[in-house]
């Protein structure tokens, strides 16, 4: 009789083992989930997982404490209706945030933070819940907390490694939400069976979780067509490609005319419109002052547009396209939007795709609508120059011995976060510094001189600080507004002549432009009446993002 009794004992704590070890998962799971989601809508990622985790571990400590009210009796059964509100709650989530941004933005901060509050609070039930439950068992207060907590922990750990290395791999971010409610639904499934003999149960429990599971399961079949319409509320065109990857969330849209508009995480990266301008003044000016740009390294620029320009030259030998996300060179090589954009840059039979082994390259691609029409290229590049793309972090290429160019581009995001700030640092510039032949030279988008002024002339006091002699020039973009770029070369090469100088000696410039005349680029190097002028003399390093701060102060003012 009590062996038989010791072996229910042992399956019983092994169940409960499981139980906790999913709901720990689960937790942590949730937090990632919704900072994740949170980021994509908002940018800024280090921010938004700061805020989401620190919100949520804030209400798990009072749901630790409100479960204090909770009477004995009824302990199991606000566990099991506590869990049904989670899995409901974190399913739907990302969906209710998604829809109040849409829709109505004035009430966003309450909706976001209230789902995140109340996930918080449920998920702060879980723990002491159980503890209680368990005490039947295990009357050693150390005992029962041990064990629990141990489970708990391992469990979170799991759910780190699934959510990174796993769930992203097949699943969307709503996708992974549902994921996740129907895993609660089982955990709280098994705790009736584990507690079921401790304290009634009734069917309605059983009803709940059922009921719970069929909702669940609707909100997958429908989700897609839901986030479509509200995602199509959050632009002026017609959506007709959405794509989350494990770095950001794409967006791209065609208006009646025809324009084509990529956006990532909400800001837009081009306008078919107007690319030709930023990409012109991104690339020609440094081109033309090499006098053999044999070799070009271009950091950033994964739709293929800078390098479309690149391959205009003829001396052009070899290309090394560096870009962190494996989706974006994807859609720059076989969309046919962004084929036609960037004139098959990135389809040509030259092209050599090299992955990192640290670098993910899964992602899910929703098409809303189909798109279908006939490529016209305006250039096909059937013979020229070695193009590799590498999906490499920038800062990581920087530190390979990948030899010496003759231009590099930088054509990065704005370092509107802490994770592309360290893009703009006097350490990353310095690196790149090596990478530079003699007679070379480098080019920076430097975001808006007039917007965020602070943020560009801080940008050109980091290149100085790194061992480069500067020159500044911006041009009107208008699907971004007044926009800058910073020309950089050695210092002691410089010496001998300054770099505004040898623009204003230049003779022509590459026939093949849309937009750039050699006298437009002379214009441009003209700022306004202190226009340059600065009252900072902070720099941006690894360990103070200076160009971050000024950037988000100059944007929100």
């Amino acid at each position: 009789m009590k062996k038989e009794k010791d072996q229910r004992e042992s399956q019983r704590g092994l169940l409960l083992g499981i139980v906790i070890f999913i709901m720990g998962g689960c937790g942590l799971a949730y937090e990632y989930t919704f900072s994740k989601f949170a980021s994509d809508l908002l940018g800024n990622s280090v921010q938004q997982w700061a805020i989401v985790i620190g919100v949520m571990l804030f209400c798990m400590g009072m749901g630790a404490e409100i479960q204090r009210l909770v009477r004995p009796q009824q302990v199991l059964r606000v566990l099991v209706l506590s869990q049904i509100a989670l899995a409901l709650l974190g399913g739907f989530g990302p969906l209710c945030m998604l829809f109040s941004f849409a829709y109505e933005p004035y009430f966003f901060g309450l909706v976001y933070y209230g789902v995140v509050s109340l996930i918080g609070v449920l998920i702060g039930f879980e723990i002491p819940l159980i503890s209680r439950l368990n005490e039947n068992y295990s009357a050693d207060i150390r005992s029962n907390l041990a064990r629990v907590l141990k489970m708990d922990y391992i469990g979170a750990l799991a759910g780190a490694i699934m959510w990174i290395f796993v769930l992203p791999k097949f699943f969307t971010i709503h996708q992974i939400a549902y994921v996740l409610g129907f895993v609660s639904l089982l955990a709280v499934l098994l705790c009736l069976l584990c507690f079921r003999r401790q304290q009634d149960t009734t069917k309605g429990m059983y009803v709940g979780i059922v009921i719970a599971g069929v909702v669940l399961a609707a909100g997958v079949s429908q989700t897609q067509g839901w986030s479509a319409k509200a995602e199509q509320r959050l632009f002026s065109d017609r959506v007709i490609l959405a794509e989350t990857t494990p770095y950001q969330h794409i967006v791209v849209t065609e208006s009646l005319s025809g324009h084509v508009r990529c956006y990532i995480n909400g800001h837009i990266q081009f306008s078919s419109y107007d690319e030709a301008l930023y990409h012109e003044n991104l690339v020609h000016p440094a081109m033309s002052l090499v006098p053999s740009a044999q070799r070009v390294l271009i950091l950033g620029g994964g739709d293929g547009l800078a390098l479309r320009e690149v391959l205009k030259y003829p001396e052009v030998e070899e290309v090394i396209l560096v870009d962190l996300d494996p989706a974006m060179t994807k859609l720059a090589s076989e969309h046919p939007l962004f084929v036609e954009l960037n004139g098959g840059s990135l389809s040509h039979a030259n092209v050599n795709v090299k992955k990192s082994a640290a670098i993910r390259t899964n992602g899910t691609q929703r098409l809303i609508e189909p798109h279908q029409r006939r490529i016209q290229r305006r250039q096909v590049f059937e013979q020229g120059p070695e193009v590799s793309v590498r999906n490499i972090d920038a800062a990581a290429f920087a530190r390979e011995p990948s030899g010496l160019f003759d231009v590099i581009i930088l054509d990065f995001p704005d370092p509107s976060a802490p994770e592309l700030a360290k893009l703009y640092s006097q350490h990353f510039y310095g690196a790149l510094k090596s990478k530079l032949s003699t007679e070379g030279c480098m080019v920076q988008q430097a975001t808006s001189p007039d917007r965020a002024k602070e943020a560009f002339l801080c940008i050109g006091r980091t290149l100085d600080a790194a061992g480069f002699s500067t020159l500044p020039y911006h041009d009107h973009v208008p699907s971004f507004g007044e926009w800058g770029w910073w020309i950089a070369r050695h210092e002691e090469r410089v010496g001998v002549k300054p770099i505004e100088q040898e623009i204003l000696e230049l003779d022509s410039l590459i026939s093949d432009t849309r937009y750039l005349s050699l006298e437009r680029l002379k214009a441009n190097l003209v700022f306004g009446k202190a226009g340059l002028d600065s009252t900072y003399t902070d720099i941006t390093t690894i360990a103070h993002p200076a160009v971050l701060n000024h950037y988000l102060s100059g944007w929100r003012e």
